[in-house]
């Protein structure tokens, strides 16, 4: 643990704890933060201003980051429909199929990242709610997860597409990148999500609806980030009025 202190110590000596950051800025320092003997991931931080406890706040939506995680996805696709097979093999999943894999999840086989499922499959892969729930892997319409569109979704995910979800405590945290990304990089994939969140916030919010926002790396510190600088940035692409 002593090791570790000094090493969080000499990050924080980098950037001054109480200012806030642009986010060009702020991506080109947390690379700096890199110390792990692993290339870390970056992760960009919310706090939103919803009430969870309202179905109609929360926020789950997806995101195709124009670079990518860093990571490899692996994904699982069930269907029982021969022509949607071909069209998930050759969009790229790694596993398609139905019964097989509905028993091998059972017997606790995990080896995949992202899961995809055509309609008339999810009476039986609503059985493994209990499983793929907790995990963040259960097929959800309002995430195109369950969908006739197979080989399209396939490819996002294989390209970087991620989840952006609320916790109960009105935060998200969503992976943009790893450490050995260019900075222009994190950029476009940060602004990528900050796009959907705004374009996505619930019509019941009132007042300021993202409240702060943090990059930080796998083992590092958290940049606060200048919030009005990033929504103005939104403003000139047409995201916000």
């Amino acid at each position: 643990m002593a090791k570790v202190g000094k090493r969080y110590k000499k990050l924080l000596q980098i950037y001054d704890l109480t200012k806030k950051y642009p986010l060009r800025e702020a991506v080109k320092m947390v690379r700096d933060f890199q110390s792990a003997k692993f290339i870390e991931t970056v992760e960009l931080h919310m706090r939103l201003n919803i009430d969870t406890t309202k179905p109609e706040q929360n926020i789950r939506i997806p995101v195709v980051l124009p670079h990518g995680t860093g990571k490899t996805v692996r994904v699982l696709v069930l269907t029982t429909n021969p022509e949607k097979e071909k069209e998930a093999k050759e969009a790229g999943a790694d596993y398609v199929g139905f019964k097989e894999y509905i028993e091998q999840i059972q017997n606790g086989w995990l080896e995949f990242d992202a899961v995809v499922a055509t309609p008339e499959t999810m009476r039986e892969v609503g059985k493994l709610g209990r499983i793929l729930g907790p995990r963040g892997l259960m097929p959800n319409p309002k995430t195109g997860t369950v969908t006739e569109d197979v080989g399209q979704v396939v490819r996002e995910l294989k390209k970087g597409r991620v989840e952006i979800r609320n916790d109960k405590s009105g935060n998200i945290h969503v992976p943009i990148g790893k450490t050995n990304f260019t900075p222009e990089q994190l950029y476009e994939n940060a602004l990528a999500v900050f796009e959907e969140v705004v374009k996505n916030r619930p019509k019941g919010v009132k007042g300021q609806f993202i409240k702060s926002a943090y990059l930080t790396t796998t083992m590092g510190p958290s940049i606060a980030l200048d919030l009005a600088e990033i929504m103005e940035t939104l403003r000139k692409r047409g995201v916000m009025a």
